[in-house]
């Protein structure tokens, strides 16, 4: 039965209205095709959300099968809510990360909020139970009130839901480039636990079997949410609004505990989330996967609002729900369940065996589709790629050298550098030590959560450096994984498996493609050297207003397993009389360094290449020298270059250093040359050190001393600052900003 509100299929085609849904004119003619009529108003709205980029991938699908996606340790790849590895004794890992990109641009507090809630609901439909929640920002520059405002509002959003529910946000990064003032970037990921017994998938097997809706009322917020998640933010996105989602996490704990209490349950045949796209997703999903049909019966939808039409329902995405799948006859058994904890659990549907996705409304079929149509066979684009003009124009140019008068001046610019600089403002307003599993908190290369009842840890980390992604794709992309690799190792873990956010612009854009083509093949490369699968993750394109693209983002969430509690590692000194080490040789190229913007207000020139074979033979070692206790702190070198790091070491430990730096001085201060780390080494331990890392040289000791003093080779003192000047340049700069009424 149709609203009177909704146009018939004639009209649909006649008036195009199709395209004000999100497909095109060739989409709507395969549509017409494969169901050998024209769809009606439903069936439109079914088609142009499962196969939206957000959901079909269809622009990216050709690049996401250059990545890596076994390995010994992989117990499920990409495919459902999250990807899982195994971490010994029955023990596995899930997690995944995902955008919450363009509801965070109009609706900021909700739209963070709302990502937080649908990663964790991933993560605990595999039958994991979440125990830390990370987050990668980007936002433009904080001198524009704008930025503040989406600043501040999506920090809270995150603090607000995952405080909430009671897992702890251990980590994350947020960084601050012009490219994404109207348009931030915000990714959440989370991180759960399980037996290998546990896991679940989303599939909806077995002939008369019943499918189950649990969890929060239906309404009409969200609808063609994975529509507007696939199109350019424009000045008529305010008025998308109601495409945002709102969350409640009182009603997600609820959510989370009843399904754990369910995946243990034998009645149990699969179990999804209502992602993106709702009902429509979750259900044709769950029935192409395991090869079968569905029934579904929206009259027994619960729905908090009224009169709401076959298209509103199946588009809707309102928070906290899922979709199961139970043997037939033991569906009180699962509805038990979930009265205890108050939650609705309705059967809304049976599985078939006829592959075909039905909808019942008011008595009517309002809907009658192949389920392997909207799930599996949208269309698959190759757009066109071609190398952008600026690309071109950056290889053509000498490596940037930066000219500095004053390296203590510079210095203390680089700490309080937004990107830089202490975030603190923001992690304070995480829980961070809630359930009291949190090892290292927000703050050091990875966070690190200890496994209860084992020796064992997990660290965690996500990472992304666009500057260089946009300087040179390939090598950009294969310095993120490392990045995040590094931080690992840095850690004490050695690193297991990655997801990943994809954030680019249009992929309809030759020169965009050409950017998540180049990309995706370097960090695939790093991925086969460095031994990190890829096992979940997200593709946001179209990011990008009237004033062009985003940065190409890709963002990399990465867990490693700490086999030892002794194993856990930080980067802060510990101890006056500890030799400090630099591991590998700084490159006299500043394109792309923090270094660089700060001078030039921009970036620009040609990127170093990064060697993967040494990067992983690094990394080995020192991993190595970090389980043998050699070592007592370990930083990467990334933004900033190697003073940063060496302040960064220092600041809140009470502790100064003397440090010698040899050859070229700006080189070795600043740049920003992968594969790099400071560590710091007992003295007794020093000679042991050496023979697992030959190439470590000594660059200086920590001192007792709360100054920092650098020196070249002959001696000559090139910078000296005290600790309260470097901790004084770091720590204030994100709140100054905040405070600042232009």
């Amino acid at each position: 039965m149709l609203s009177v509100h909704e146009p018939t299929a004639q009209q649909i085609y006649d008036e195009c209205i199709y395209r004000e849904m999100g497909l095109s004119d060739a989409e709507f003619a395969e549509v017409e095709t494969i169901l050998g009529r024209k769809p009606n108003y439903t069936e439109t709205g079914l088609f142009s959300v499962m196969w939206s980029e957000h959901c079909s991938y269809k622009h990216s699908k050709a690049v996401l099968k250059n990545f890596p996606t076994d390995g010994e340790h992989v117990l499920q790849g990409p495919g459902e809510g999250a990807g899982i590895v195994d971490i010994g004794d029955g023990q596995a890992v899930g997690f995944k990360i995902e955008s919450h990109n363009h509801p965070s641009a109009v609706e900021p507090y909700q739209g963070a909020a709302t990502g937080v809630g649908g990663i964790i609901r991933d993560v605990f439909s595999m039958g994991a139970r979440p125990v830390a929640l990370l987050n990668s920002l980007r936002f433009g520059e904080l001198d524009q009130p704008r930025v503040r405002y989406l600043f501040e509002q999506v920090v809270a959003g995150i603090a607000g839901y995952g405080n909430c529910i009671g897992i702890p946000t251990v980590g994350g990064e947020v960084q601050f480039e012009p490219c994404y003032q109207e348009n931030p970037l915000v990714n959440a990921m989370c991180v759960g636990l399980i037996d290998h017994e546990d896991i679940q998938k989303g599939v909806a097997k077995g002939v008369g079997n019943s499918v189950m809706y649990v969890g929060a009322s239906t309404g009409r917020d969200g609808i063609h949410g994975a529509t507007f998640a696939s199109e350019e933010i424009s000045e008529e996105s305010e008025s998308k609004r109601p495409s945002v989602q709102v969350g409640d996490p009182f009603m997600e704990k609820l959510l989370l505990e009843a399904c754990l209490e369910v995946t243990k349950h034998d009645a149990l045949v699969g179990i999804q989330d209502m992602g993106a796209a709702g009902l429509t997703s979750s259900a044709s999903e769950m029935a192409s996967k395991a090869g079968m049909g569905m029934i579904m019966n929206l009259d027994d939808v619960p729905q908090r609002e009224e009169n709401m039409s076959a298209y509103e329902m199946m588009l809707s995405e309102s928070q906290e729900r899922m979709l199961l799948v139970v043997q037939k006859g033991r569906e009180d058994e699962i509805k038990k369940i979930f009265d205890h904890w108050g939650l609705a659990a309705v059967v809304i549907g049976e599985v078939t065996d006829d592959q075909r996705f039905r909808v019942y409304h008011k008595g009517e079929q309002v809907a009658d589709v192949p389920a392997d149509a909207l799930a599996e066979d949208a269309p698959t684009y190759y757009p066109p790629s071609k190398k952008p003009s600026y690309y071109e124009t950056f290889q053509s140019q000498e490596a940037y050298q930066p000219k500095v008068e004053n390296m203590k001046e510079a210095w203390l610019s680089l700490l309080s550098q937004p990107t830089i600089s202490d975030k603190s403002w923001v992690y304070q307003q995480y829980d961070h030590m809630v359930r009291a599993n949190t090892v290292v908190q927000p703050g050091s290369d990875a966070a690190v959560v200890r496994i209860r009842d084992t020796e064992k840890s997990l660290a965690m980390t996500t990472d992304g450096n666009s500057r260089y992604v946009y300087l040179d794709p390939y090598i950009g992309g294969q310095m993120v994984v490392a990045e995040a690799t590094r931080n690992l190792v840095c850690s004490g873990a050695k690193p297991l498996a990655l997801t990943d956010c994809l954030n680019y612009g249009s992929p309809e854009k030759p020169e965009i493609y050409w950017q998540l083509e180049r990309s995706t093949e370097g960090m695939s490369e790093a991925c086969h050297v460095l031994n990190t699968p890829v096992i979940s993750g997200n593709v946001s394109l179209y990011n990008e207003t009237q004033n062009g693209a985003i940065y190409p983002t890709p963002v990399v969430g990465m867990v490693g397993l700490v086999e030892k509690q002794e194993h856990i590692t930080t980067q802060q000194v510990k101890r006056s009389g500890d030799v400090l080490y630099v591991i590998g040789e700084a490159d006299a190229n500043f394109s792309g360094s923090e270094l660089q913007k700060m001078i030039e207000g921009d970036v620009f020139g040609p990127v170093s290449p990064i060697d993967m074979k040494q990067e992983a033979s690094r990394q080995q070692a020192l991993l190595e020298a970090i389980r043998a206790g050699y070592i007592s702190s370990a930083h990467d070198i990334s933004e900033g270059g190697l003073l940063v790091t060496i302040a960064e070491k220092l600041i809140g430990t009470g502790l100064g250093a003397d440090v010698t730096l040899k050859g070229d001085l700006l080189a070795e201060a600043f740049s920003e040359t992968p594969s790099r780390f400071v560590v710091s080494v007992p003295t007794e331990m020093t000679e042991s050190f050496e023979n697992i890392v030959p190439e470590a040289r000594i660059i200086g000791r920590v001192t007792d001393q709360s100054t920092v003093t650098v020196s070249d080779a002959a001696g000559e003192r090139q910078a000296t600052a005290t600790i309260e000047e470097l901790t004084e340049a770091w720590e204030g700069a994100i709140e100054c900003y905040l405070k600042s009424e232009v």
